[in-house]
């Protein structure tokens, strides 16, 4: 159930941005729930830490804009 409106949250993949010392981090097709109402987004905690993880390691590299397939390094 959404926090926000009440609606029911189906399980989906979104694109999560990151914005760091004015470098753009993409990460697409991260896994998420997605209200069916309001489209609000909420990530599992394991989800989250791997996104941690991931935005990490991309300041290592970092570039003007990076994107990042969360299927592939996860």
């Amino acid at each position: 159930m959404c926090f926000y409106c009440k609606g029911d949250m189906k399980p989906a993949t979104t694109t999560h941005v990151v914005t760091y010392n004015d470098c753009l981090i993409v990460i697409k097709n991260v896994p998420c729930e997605e209200c069916d109402q309001c489209g609000e987004i909420e990530y599992s905690d394991e989800v989250m830490k791997r996104l941690e993880m991931i935005v990490n390691n991309a300041k290592k590299f970092l570039q003007e804009f990076s994107v990042i397939d969360y299927a592939k390094v996860a």
